[in-house]
């Protein structure tokens, strides 16, 4: 057996061994998508990436997965890696390194592999999986092979880890296309009226919630008893308010007195 199942990272145990090597074939197959009119990622529509922009995209699994975040990131143009022209090239520098950081800027999130495998399809795709915090015996080549292994994360969880990045590249430009999770608000399925008992047949108004109309009424009457009665009830200049509190006793530290100071500063001179 290799030297590199005895590593920590490796994730099996116990009895194993080395398939036969199968004898090399005199013709490759097509991988998918070699002709652009077959290509699965050329002919998937926007709304299913994360993340678009004019001339990249990135999309998710279609399922939480093992690891905090797994991500593609893809090419509009139908090419493979060394078919880039130098603006795509160069471009692909600067999307890897600023995906890296999105993924990870994610809570939990230790380092990001970013890996390139050209078997499975023609058109150009880089893999970014997220290696959690912590977890040592995840590190390495065999990343890949946990994903598969470990429990899936929530998917509340995984939902608002794929609006984060969408959204920290939106901030460089593009369009981010997730979303985080929507509020599941629980209702009643019934309402409870209280009920409250009478002595009488008749209706006790006492006891009853009170309306609208009521509180209308009340502020109504309220209002009415705030009135005018007579001249001598509205405040001038230099004269104390006619408050039930002035009288013959009050004195100059009185309420009325107070009030009527407030009311009009040159009470104090004329005092």
């Amino acid at each position: 057996m290799p030297d590199f199942t005895r590593w920590p990272s490796f994730p099996f145990e116990g009895d194993m061994r080395v398939k036969k090597l199968a004898p090399p074939v005199e013709v490759e197959p097509p991988r998918s998508g070699e002709d652009a009119s077959d290509c699965v990622a050329c002919g998937t529509p926007d709304d299913a990436y994360i993340w678009v922009s004019e001339r990249w995209r990135v999309r998710s699994m279609d399922r939480p997965t093992g690891l905090p975040m797994v991500l593609i990131l893809e090419c509009r143009s139908h090419l493979d890696l060394g078919d880039l022209p130098n603006l795509l090239a160069a471009e692909l520098g600067v999307m890897t390194v600023r995906l890296e950081r999105a993924v990870r800027s994610l809570d939990g999130v230790a380092r990001v592999h970013v890996n390139r495998w050209g078997d499975g399809s023609a058109h150009l795709h880089m893999w970014f999986l997220a290696r959690p915090y912590g977890r040592l015996q995840l590190r390495g080549t065999f990343l890949t092979l946990w994903d598969d292994i470990l429990p899936v994360i929530p998917e509340h969880q995984w939902s608002e880890n794929l609006a984060h990045v969408a959204a920290w590249l939106a901030d460089f430009g593009g369009r981010a296309i997730a979303e985080p999770a929507h509020i599941q608000w629980e209702s009643p399925a019934t309402f409870t009226v209280p009920t409250f008992a009478t002595t009488t047949p008749e209706a006790d108004d006492s006891q009853r919630p009170k309306t609208l109309d009521d509180v209308q009424a009340a502020s109504a009457a309220a209002d009415s008893d705030v009135r005018v009665t007579g001249p001598h009830d509205i405040a001038e200049p230099g004269r104390p308010l006619n408050f039930p509190e002035s009288g013959p006793e009050a004195g100059p530290g009185s309420a009325a007195t107070t009030t009527a100071a407030a009311v009009d500063p040159a009470h104090n001179q004329s005092a």
